[in-house]
């Protein structure tokens, strides 16, 4: 049974689904227990349902927000699921749900209680206070479960320093993919440019993120203003929607630039790899991650890339050998990584192609299930029940 905050169109999530089609593949019963989904960045109900394995468990109390009266009845909620359900397994997935999740399975002794760890709830941009109420919400929990995953070893190191539970609960299983839509497209480039309105000629700096603070969106305008004029074959192609869709459309509005950037909007998952397609580089400059996919996944279909160096980011984004990883909010670096990539076609093909060697084993989804298995198997082994 995995249980999810929110099953939005995003990296952690398509990481559970991914996992609960893969165990139920293998003959598991695989239950998801997930939170209210809403807003404009998409849902993965659908396909979950679509696949007809996985059972599916909407709790109304599990919300993103801190809710303390919500929280209590969610607690509950979770309890009595797991109360009637009785899985062997109980997997947790993001801060809210890993919080209350374990807590709620730890109470009623299910044999074992995994928490994936897809990025920290704290971290540099949040106020202090915040930091530090998640710090203590996720020791609490960590002594709740039996043992933490990570998708990245960056997030490994982050809370073995914040103290958060013991070093040997730890262990680092790379976040799985289907990896054959990357490695062997069924769209054409030229034909996917001119379904945007790009041309073949044009230097397309692509990102996929959602239209979100701390994504970076804005540190590309302000990094790239000067380039516009100066090179008129640069174009952004921006895929993802978000609740900033509307400010960053003024703002190019305002700018002069808005026939410069295409916005996709919402897009499903099976559309990334048509989009990749089209770019000549991907951009990443976001300020938070966990272990990014559309990095991972640019790389697999062999495009270099541009990215800060936040958090995982830097264990697939290798500096002058997959693409340009720069220090967080350097505007002027951001800048000349992208005249850099614009100016060097066969050094940025070459980093692409270094880029889908090492990606296309280690981040396959059947690599990402069965390492899972084995965690799961080492937990149940010493179970008394």
């Amino acid at each position: 049974m995995h249980v999810s905050t929110r099953l939005i169109l995003g990296g952690s999530q398509e990481n559970t689904v991914l996992s609960c089609e893969g165990q139920a593949a293998r003959g598991h019963a695989v239950s998801l227990v997930y939170g209210p989904i809403y807003g404009p960045e998409g849902s993965m109900l659908e396909r979950v349902r679509k696949h007809g394995r996985i059972e599916t468990i909407e709790t109304p109390n599990l919300v993103r927000e801190l809710a303390p009266i919500r929280d209590a009845r969610c607690l509950y909620d979770l309890r009595k699921i797991f109360r009637e359900r009785k899985p062997d397994v109980v997997h947790t997935h993001s801060s809210k749900a890993g919080i209350l999740g374990r807590l709620a399975a730890w109470k009623e002794r299910v044999p074992a209680v995994i928490h994936t760890v897809h990025g920290p709830p704290f971290h540099a941009h949040e106020k202090r206070w915040r930091n530090a109420l998640f710090i203590r919400a996720e020791r609490f929990a960590a002594r709740r479960c039996h043992k933490i995953v990570c998708v990245a070893e960056a997030m490994h190191e982050q809370f073995v320093a914040a103290k958060i539970g013991r070093p040997e609960q730890y262990t680092v299983v790379y976040s799985g993919m289907d990896v054959d839509p990357f490695l062997n497209p069924q769209h054409e480039r030229d034909r996917v440019r001119q379904e945007l309105g790009l041309s073949s000629g044009d230097f397309v700096v692509g990102t996929i993120a959602r239209l979100a603070e701390l994504k970076g969106h804005d540190d590309l305008l302000d990094a790239l203003r000067p380039v516009f004029v100066a090179r008129p074959n640069l174009k952004l192609l921006w895929v993802g929607d978000g609740w900033w869709r509307k400010r960053l459309t003024a703002r190019l509005e305002s700018m002069n630039l808005r026939d410069r950037v295409v916005m996709t909007g919402l897009v499903s998952p099976e559309e990334i790899p048509g989009f990749l397609q089209a770019m000549d580089v991907l951009a990443h400059p976001s300020y938070r991650e966990g272990l990014p996919r559309t990095v991972t996944q640019a790389l697999l279909s062999a495009k270099a890339v541009i990215a800060y160096d936040v958090d995982g980011t830097r264990e697939v984004c290798r500096h002058n050998q997959t693409g340009k990883l720069l220090k967080p909010a350097d505007i002027e670096a951001l800048r000349e990584a992208v005249l850099w990539m614009m100016d060097h076609a066969e050094e940025r093909r070459a980093m692409g192609e270094r880029g889908r060697a090492i990606c296309r084993e280690q981040f396959s989804a059947a690599r990402m299930v069965d390492a899972l298995e084995r965690v799961y198997g080492g937990i149940l082994e010493k179970s008394p029940g």
